[in-house]
C-alpha cells in the first residue's frame, strides 16, 4: 500500500509538472493564434490589413498579451474545474468536445491495430527464435530491421498511393462516407471499417516487425535457461515447454512496452491520422501545432500524458503478478 502511495504521489507531480511545461513550451514557439488567422485573411481570402487586423480582435476573446504567469494560474484554475478552454481556431468550440469527439475513432484505430501487430510480431518473433542460426532467420533479420526502420507515415503514403489512388480500392480520407448516416447499423458500421483498413494495416506494418525482433531475441535469451533445459530432461511435450515455460517467460519483457503503448494510443497515430484525414485525437493535435491553437494543443497533450504516465503505473502494478519474481 506504501509502495502505491508513493507511486501515486509521484504520478500526480509528473502529470503537474508535463502540464507546466507544456503551457510554457507551446507559447516559446514562433507565432500565435492571432497571427495565423491574420496571415489567413490577408493571403487566403484576400482581406486588406486593417480589415484582417479588426476581424482578428473581434474573434479572440481572450488577450494572448496577458503576461504569462497571468495567463498560466488561469489556465490552471479553469483546470482544476475541469475546463480545458475553447479552441481558439474552431469556432470557439470547447476542447473537450473537441477531445470527446475525435477520441474514439483513435481508440477504434489503434485497438485494433496494435493488438494484431503485437501478436504477429510475438508469433513470427517465437518461430525465428527456433530457427535462429539458419537461413530463416537471417532472412527474417534483414526484412524484419529493414521494414522497421522504415518510418509508419512511409507506409501509409504508400498504401494511399497505391491502394487508394490508382487502384481505387478503398477511400482516400475520412471516418466514414458523408453519404451515410451515423448509427449502430451494418451498413454504418461496415463503412467505418472500410475508411479505416488503410490506417490500421499501414499502422501493422510499422510496428510489427519491431514487436517480432523484441520477441525473437527474449526468447533465445530464455531458450537458454536452466529451467527450460531441466524441462526437456523431464520428458515434457515440446508444445508444454513452449507455452509454458517459454512462451511465458518471454513475453513478459516486451509487456511493459504493451501497456506503454497502449497509453500512447491516446495520443493517436499523428502521422497517419494526418495523411488519411482521419478524424482522431492525432489528426486534430496536428492541426492545433499548424494553427498555434494553444487550449486545444494543451487538452491533447494532457490526455496523453495521463495516459501513459497512467498506463506506466500500470504496468508497474501489474508485472508484480504477472512474474512472481519481482516484489513490490
Amino acid at each position: 500500500m506504501r509502495f502505491i502511495l508513493r507511486r501515486g504521489i509521484f504520478v500526480l507531480l509528473t502529470i503537474f509538472t508535463v502540464i507546466t511545461l507544456n503551457f510554457f513550451l507551446i507559447r516559446l514557439m514562433p507565432g500565435n493564434p492571432a497571427d495565423y488567422l491574420l496571415m489567413q485573411l490577408i493571403y487566403e481570402r484576400s482581406i486588406p490589413v486593417e480589415e484582417a487586423y479588426k476581424l482578428v480582435q473581434v474573434y479572440f476573446s481572450i488577450n494572448l498579451t496577458r503576461p504569462l504567469h497571468e495567463q498560466y494560474f488561469e489556465y490552471i484554475g479553469s483546470l482544476l474545474r475541469g475546463n480545458l478552454g475553447t479552441s481558439l481556431l474552431s469556432l470557439n468550440t470547447p476542447v473537450s468536445k473537441i477531445i470527446a469527439l475525435s477520441l474514439p475513432w483513435t481508440v477504434f484505430l489503434l485497438s485494433i491495430s496494435i493488438p494484431i501487430s503485437f501478436a504477429i510480431g510475438v508469433i513470427l518473433g517465437m518461430i525465428v527464435a527456433y530457427k535462429r542460426g539458419g537461413k530463416i532467420d537471417s532472412i527474417y533479420l534483414a526484412i524484419a530491421s529493414t521494414m522497421n526502420s522504415i518510418p509508419n507515415y512511409v507506409y501509409a503514403i504508400f498504401l494511399l498511393f497505391t491502394l487508394a489512388v490508382i487502384a481505387r480500392l478503398f477511400p482516400l480520407y475520412g471516418a466514414y462516407s458523408t453519404a451515410v448516416k451515423p448509427a449502430f447499423t451494418f451498413e454504418f458500421l461496415s463503412n467505418v471499417f472500410y475508411h479505416a483498413a488503410l490506417p490500421i494495416l499501414s499502422y501493422i506494418l510499422a510496428s510489427f516487425t519491431g514487436w517480432g525482433l523484441a520477441m525473437r531475441a527474449s526468447t533465445i535469451s530464455v531458450l537458454g535457461e536452466d529451467y527450460v533445459t531441466a524441462a526437456k530432461a523431464r520428458g515434457l511435450s515440446e508444445k508444454r515447454i513452449i507455452i509454458s515455460y517459454v512462451g511465458r517467460n518471454a513475453i513478459l519483457p516486451l509487456f511493459t512496452s504493451l501497456v506503454i503503448s497502449l497509453g500512447y494510443m491516446m495520443g493517436g497515430a499523428v502521422f497517419i491520422e494526418t495523411i488519411f484525414s482521419y478524424p482522431g485525437i492525432g489528426y486534430f493535435l496536428v492541426q492545433s501545432i499548424n494553427g498555434r491553437d494553444y487550449p486545444l494543443m494543451q487538452g491533447c497533450f494532457l490526455v496523453l500524458t495521463v495516459a501513459v504516465v497512467t498506463a506506466n503505473f500500470t504496468a508497474d502494478l501489474l508485472y508484480s503478478k504477472l512474474d512472481p519474481r519481482i516484489k513490490l
